[in-house]
């Protein structure tokens, strides 16, 4: 028999809008699978009951009367969105995945928030999310580890590992995630989730920590292409004073539509070697990248192999720039014992580098954006979209990155585990990761669309096309 949380986020706003369901009931219903379940897979590092059922009874209310009154509402009003623990929400517990933080309250929402407020959702909590999101892992020193529901032996990746376990687990029907170097697409690679990490500038940043590199996006993680699209619609936007903004959609049109619409012939290529020198991609997940370019041409797409010519220089800038960003988390005073050695160790690294050094590295992180733009993605005469890998292996074992007696070697097996990601993060470009592979022994294995910057839209229409064709939504962890 269906239950509540069988329904997607699409379904759940409808049945909202329609009266068939309450948001009161959506609400409870999580609140108590995740009292049940969230032990066992780590989604979140706090719950706010309180808040989310004052939301709900506020949601039902104006639901109620717009019923009435015969007036629309927003598609996802009265859904429940987790909101991920780097991100703000006034007046609740806010800790970056740091035991530094353990007790410190948000005083302002970030802007993303206020447009979950604004679209009505509700919230059931912050999720699980590795010390100040610098590794592809979600362990911290305040939460169990966030595991994949699909094998509670193994991570959900990171670092908005709470999120993607949170959605693949039925404990949220959809959740608020971020990117800076693959955070999105990461877990949804390892969650059997579809993730969008979107263009630098689509989602502001703001107001207190500004991602000030633009390498970092808010972005959803949803079980269906039409669920994602239909957060990011909420998501998108600009406020004055971002330093970036992405082209918007033309009047009257959504993601969400995007997702209803087909893309029509693309020219896709198909990245077959990891971009890093001396990275070894597992044979299943390029048996996933191999048999969604076949199905590609099946839907009469042009696909061609293609092989970027390995090379340090992006993984040397990132580096060095994510260093940099490791030390802009103002620390309390006394904070600094109880980080981890991993964050410890970017942050001193951090502090060495010079001014022209860190200018010298955002420099070499745009002109890949150029070259990447100018050479292969061309309006006209490039592709339009890029096919990878998402991750260079299947989930894996929790605790299997993760160093501490060696954090110089953690980072190492970091960009050996996620080199295919940091490119779109460099170059602002959008990128989504889907669930189209599964291994012999049941485990998700994500592959990854990168498209045009600012162009989301044909990203959304092409994977839904690809939904359509391989439907991954009946496939269901054990816990579900």
């Amino acid at each position: 028999m269906a239950q509540l949380h069988d329904l997607t986020a699409v379904e759940q706003g409808e049945a909202v809008r329609a009266g068939r369901v309450s948001p009161v009931e959506l609400t409870e219903h999580y609140l108590e699978r995740i009292g049940r379940l969230d032990a066992a897979v780590g989604a979140f590092i706090t719950v706010t009951p309180d808040i989310a059922r004052k939301q709900a009874a506020d949601a039902e209310s104006t639901a109620s009367a717009a019923r009435r009154e015969g007036r629309p509402l927003p598609p996802l009003h009265g859904v429940p969105v987790p909101v991920k623990d780097l991100n703000q929400v006034a007046g609740v517990r806010w800790t970056m995945g740091s035991a530094a933080f353990a007790g410190h309250v948000a005083p302002v929402d970030d802007h993303v928030v206020t447009k979950l407020r604004e679209a009505g959702t509700i919230l059931l909590g912050k999720t699980n999310t590795p010390e100040f999101g610098l590794p592809p892992h979600t362990e911290n020193a305040l939460a169990p580890p966030a595991r994949t529901p699909w094998d509670l032996g193994r991570s959900a990746g990171g670092s908005s590992g709470g999120a993607a376990a949170a959605v693949a687990a039925g404990l949220a029907p959809l959740a608020h995630a971020s990117d800076g170097g693959g955070s999105i697409r990461i877990p949804a690679s390892a969650c059997g989730l579809f993730g969008i990490k979107p263009s630098r500038g689509r989602v502001s940043s703001g107001p207190v920590l500004y991602d000030v590199t633009g390498l970092g996006s808010s972005g959803p993680l949803a079980r269906t292409v039409a669920d994602a699209a239909a957060l990011l619609d909420v998501m998108a936007g600009t406020v004055p004073g971002d330093p970036y903004a992405a082209p918007g959609l033309p009047p009257g049109e959504t993601f969400a539509g995007r997702a209803r619409r087909a893309p029509g012939r693309l020219r896709v290529a198909h990245i077959t070697q990891a971009p890093i020198p001396g990275v070894d991609v597992h044979p299943e997940c390029r048996r996933a990248a191999e048999e969604t370019a076949a199905l590609l041409r099946e839907l009469g797409h042009d696909v061609e192999e293609l092989t970027l010519p390995a090379d340090d220089a992006l993984a040397a800038a990132f580096v060095t720039v994510w260093e940099v960003l490791s030390t802009l988390v103002p620390v309390p005073p006394g904070g600094t014992e109880h980080l981890l050695p991993l964050t410890r160790h970017l942050r001193e690294r951090g502090a060495r580098v010079t001014g022209p050094q860190f200018a010298a590295a955002l420099y070499r992180m745009r002109a890949i954006g150029r070259l990447v733009a100018d050479a292969l993605q061309a309006p006209g005469t490039g592709y339009d979209v890029l096919l990878s890998p998402t991750l260079a292996r299947p989930p894996l074992p929790v605790g299997a990155v993760r160093n501490d007696a060696d954090p110089e070697a953690e980072f190492a097996a970091v960009m050996g585990f996620t080199p295919f990601t940091p490119l779109y993060n460099a170059t602002g470009q959008p990128a989504v990761s889907l669930p189209l592979h599964w291994t012999p022994e049941g485990l998700p294995v994500g592959v990854m669309l990168g498209g045009r910057y600012g162009d989301e839209a044909t990203l959304i229409s092409l994977s839904a096309q690809l939904e359509e064709a391989r439907p991954w939504a009946g496939r269901k962890p054990a816990m579900w």
